[in-house]
């Protein structure tokens, strides 16, 4: 029996651009009153993970909403009725919530078990080992560059990494992630930059369901024979932070794909998230927080980058957090579309989202980047190279959310 705190508001990328919707108008009010429902049955797990499952099959595997809620929010245009069944794990390719007013990702508590959290695999496919038609700037592909195992406890090698959990029609994902700063809330950030890709499935799909991030995820770098039995605060010592707002680039929800290179350019994404049980933020939880340098210089004018993630394919397994460092090139997938930065690092998928780190204008560390695509022999990643389009996600996110 899992308590669920319905979030039921507009998300993700063009929002500051669109109308209204009834749901963004009922927003603040479905927040404020905080309400708790719960989902009982037989099997809970299994409900959960399948997003085809019902919430109203029948018997006790109904969510319960009070009527007066229910009212309450009809005079705001939301009909909880139609909602009951819960539309938002409905995968039906002509019903799958794609737009920016459609993102809806409410709180299910202890939904990420270990078990849970063990078993996701990675969403992202590889590239081709030959990309064909670059018309653009390429340079030559750079050498491999062996991944190295962050130093343990994560928290103090890596304290900004972290990784996305989420549930898409094929099952239960895992992405990596970076906190990042909040210019409207210095040193209390709840806000984290990953991939595109780990949100929203692109131009044939929509946003993806139960995303949470888990900061320091096995931050003693257990091997995963270890991890069968571990409990929560083991593989989540810092918590678990779900995603109540996410955005990502209109490029890439018109043109991204299951296979690298569609949309890669535009593959970003920012979430908004708040703890599964109160507290802090997570910019005070985990004692730190990565600017984002937006505009960066060339390839050619950066010396290392440093790319952070926990792959999942193998020979990797997903559960320890791994780094490369080099000094990137260019990778350009079309002559109309932004150059991309990329880097020897024998990262596989799972890595997708993780931030790429160089020196900023400042002479402190930034995030100038993401992992977004890689070949199927893992010998380099590229990321795109964050640009206004980046930057209107970001402080759209921060604004929202200024002083909050």
């Amino acid at each position: 029996m899992r308590p669920i705190r319905p979030n039921l508001s507009a998300r993700g990328a063009g929002s500051a651009r669109r109308g209204t919707s009834p749901v963004l108008a009922a927003a603040v009010l479905t927040t404020a009153l905080a309400l708790t429902a719960t989902a009982c049955g037989p099997s809970d797990d299994n409900a959960a993970a399948d997003p085809s499952a019902s919430a109203a099959a029948g018997g006790d595997n109904k969510i319960t909403i009070p009527d007066d809620l229910k009212d309450k929010l009809k005079k705001h245009g939301i009909d909880l009725d139609k909602w009951r069944n819960g539309e938002w794990k409905n995968w039906d390719r002509d019903k799958w919530l794609r737009e920016a007013q459609d993102f809806v990702n409410p709180i299910i508590e202890d939904l990420w078990d270990p078990d849970r959290m063990r078993d996701a695999e990675q969403p992202d496919k590889p590239v081709d080992n030959d990309i064909s038609g670059d018309t653009g700037v390429t340079d030559p592909t750079p050498r491999p560059v062996q991944a190295k195992a962050a130093d343990t406890p994560y928290h103090e090698s890596a304290a900004e990494a972290g990784k996305v959990f989420f549930d898409g029609p094929e099952g239960s994902m895992v992405c990596s992630a970076t906190v990042v700063k909040d210019p409207a809330n210095p040193g209390r950030s709840n806000m984290v930059w990953t991939a595109g890709h780990c949100v929203h499935a692109g131009k044939n799909g929509g946003w993806y369901r139960n995303i949470a991030f888990v900061p320091s995820y096995n931050n003693d770098g257990k091997p995963a024979a270890e991890l069968a039995g571990a409990t929560k605060e083991d593989v989540a010592p810092f918590g678990v932070y779900w995603a109540d707002w996410a955005q990502t680039s209109e490029q890439w929800i018109s043109q991204g794909g299951p296979t690298g290179g569609q949309g890669a350019p535009y593959d970003f994404a920012v979430l908004h998230v708040t703890p599964e049980k109160g507290g802090k933020s997570l910019e005070e939880t985990v004692g730190s927080a990565l600017p984002v340098e937006f505009a960066a210089p060339a390839a050619p004018k950066i010396g290392t980058m440093t790319a952070t993630g926990y792959p999942a394919a193998p020979p990797f397994d997903g559960q320890k957090l791994f780094q490369c460092a080099d000094k990137p090139g260019r990778l350009s997938l079309s002559a109309d579309q932004p150059t991309m930065y990329r880097i020897g690092c024998t990262m596989t998928g799972g890595s997708s989202g993780g931030g790429w780190v160089a020196t900023g204008r400042d002479g402190k560390p930034a995030l100038v980047s993401n992992t977004s695509i890689g070949p199927v022999t893992a010998g380099w990643l590229a990321g795109p190279r964050l640009g206004e389009e980046a930057k209107e996600i970001y402080t759209t996110m921060s604004e929202k959310f200024g002083g909050r």
